[in-house]
C-alpha cells in the first residue's frame, strides 16, 4: 500500500468512525440495542474496511461491545457512568488545556476560533446535535495540539461518552452556559495562556459535574 492509499484508508476509518460515534452519542443508536456490521456499513456509508476500523477503536472506547458469534451490542448508559467519567475528566482537562495553551500555533487557534463561532451559531439556532458536532471537533483539535499522547488517548473516550451522557438530558436551553464555557477556554487558548485556558476548563468541567 503506498502511503496516499494508506492515508486514504485511514481518513475513510476516520469518517466511518464520526459517522458512528454520532449516532451513538445523540442515542439514534440506543443504549442496549443490538446492531450488525452490515447495519452499521449502511448507517456510515462507507465499506466494510473503515467501518470494521471504527468498530474496533468504538469497542477500545467502550461504546460497543463485540460480543463473537452473537453480534454488536451499543454499551448501556450505567448509574455511575457520570460520576466516575467526570472524576477523571476533572483531573485531566485542565492539564490538557493548559498544554494546548502553551504549545497552540496559529493554524490551531483559528481552528478553534472557528469553533468557537460554530458553538455559538448552533446556540443562537437552538441546534443542539450540531452543537455536539462542534464539540467533537474542539476534543479533536484540542487532541491534535496537545504534545501528551498518554493524556489524550486517556481523554479521548471519556468526551464520548459525556458527550452522550450529555446528549441523554440536556435540552435546548441548556446550550448557552457550555458554550460560554467553551468560548472561554479557546479565549485563553487564543490569548496563550496556560493558567487561564486551565482555570477556564476547570469552570467548564464544574458545570458540566452538575449538568446531569
Amino acid at each position: 500500500m503506498t502511503e496516499s492509499q494508506q492515508s486514504s484508508s485511514q481518513s475513510q476509518a476516520h469518517l466511518a468512525y464520526l459517522a458512528l460515534e454520532r449516532l451513538i452519542v445523540t442515542l439514534k443508536l440506543k443504549p442496549g440495542s443490538m446492531v450488525t456490521e452490515g447495519q452499521l456499513i449502511d448507517l456510515a456509508g462507507l465499506g466494510r474496511t473503515p467501518v470494521r476500523e471504527a468498530i474496533q477503536k468504538l469497542a477500545w472506547q467502550g461504546l460497543i461491545v463485540v460480543r463473537p458469534r452473537v453480534g454488536l451490542r451499543i454499551s448501556l448508559i450505567g448509574p455511575d457512568d457520570h460520576l466516575h467519567v467526570m472524576q477523571t475528566r476533572r483531573a485531566l482537562e485542565p492539564l490538557a488545556a493548559a498544554l494546548v495553551a502553551e504549545h497552540a500555533g496559529d493554524e490551531a487557534r483559528s481552528r478553534l476560533t472557528e469553533c468557537a463561532k460554530a458553538m455559538t451559531a448552533c446556540s443562537i439556532n437552538s441546534d443542539l446535535e450540531g452543537f455536539l458536532a462542534a464539540d467533537k471537533t474542539f476534543d479533536d483539535i484540542m487532541e491534535e495540539t496537545c504534545p501528551n499522547g498518554f493524556l489524550t488517548a486517556a481523554l479521548a473516550p471519556l468526551q464520548t461518552h459525556a458527550r452522550r451522557l450529555w446528549f441523554a438530558n440536556a435540552s435546548i436551553g441548556q446550550m448557552d452556559r457550555p458554550v460560554d464555557l467553551h468560548v472561554k477556554v479557546i479565549r485563553a487558548i487564543h490569548q496563550g495562556s496556560p493558567a487561564a485556558a486551565s482555570a477556564a476548563m476547570t469552570a467548564l468541567m464544574d458545570y458540566l459535574d452538575t449538568a446531569k
